[in-house]
């Protein structure tokens, strides 16, 4: 399969995201994880995947001297709501209000992954609707107090409690919501491969 095709690759997975890297293990790919720290910054006028396109591209920019073999992966997730992003909450209470303004609504969750070797890049990204049924303020205060969600874009984790319990439905792909949208990952790597 695709790992044999890859045989000749350095896969490198630039992601500290415990998330990321099982799926790369579930995908059955041989690599390797570098992660280097970028203040992830981006202009105000950026909306949507604009904001995530860049920022796993700017990701990528810290890797100085791929070698030919080498395929850099970086990726940003966010939550989208209301024209604005929700990026990782700073504290307890700022994960609170994220998720009472998540409560009873949809939102989008949006996904970008950046293929960067020596002598390309290459940028896909994908957009998963989310509804959540109205959270009560004791569901909201337990999740956060058990599962502490503030390495999570919009404060939840869809795999978690708070998910089995909320979400009400999806549309598009449910890995997508955990950070990773693996079949378009599999799609591209086969893509180099393949070149």
């Amino acid at each position: 399969m695709l790992k044999e095709k890859l045989k000749n690759y350095n896969i490198i997975l630039a992601s500290g995201s415990p998330r990321r890297q099982e799926f790369f293990k579930e995908l059955d790919l041989d690599f390797t994880i570098q992660v280097k720290a970028v203040d992830e910054v981006y202009a105000p006028n950026l909306k949507r995947e604009e904001i995530t396109d860049y920022l796993s591209k700017l990701k990528a920019s810290a890797f100085e001297g791929l070698k030919e073999s080498d395929i850099l992966i970086t990726s940003d997730t966010i939550v989208w709501k209301n024209e604005r992003a929700l990026e990782k909450p700073k504290n307890a209470e700022h994960a609170k209000q994220m998720l009472q303004d998540l409560s009873g609504q949809m939102h989008e969750v949006i996904t970008s992954v950046c293929f960067t070797t020596k002598e390309f890049q290459k940028t896909v990204n994908d957009v998963t609707k989310v509804w959540f049924k109205t959270l009560s303020e004791e569901e909201i205060d337990y999740y956060i107090k058990n599962y502490k969600p503030f390495d999570k874009a919009g404060s939840y984790g869809i795999q978690e409690w708070i998910g089995y319990i909320g979400i009400e439905r999806i549309e598009g792909c449910y890995f997508n919501v955990m950070g990773l949208p693996t079949r378009l990952v599999y799609k591209t790597l086969t893509q180099i491969a393949e070149r």
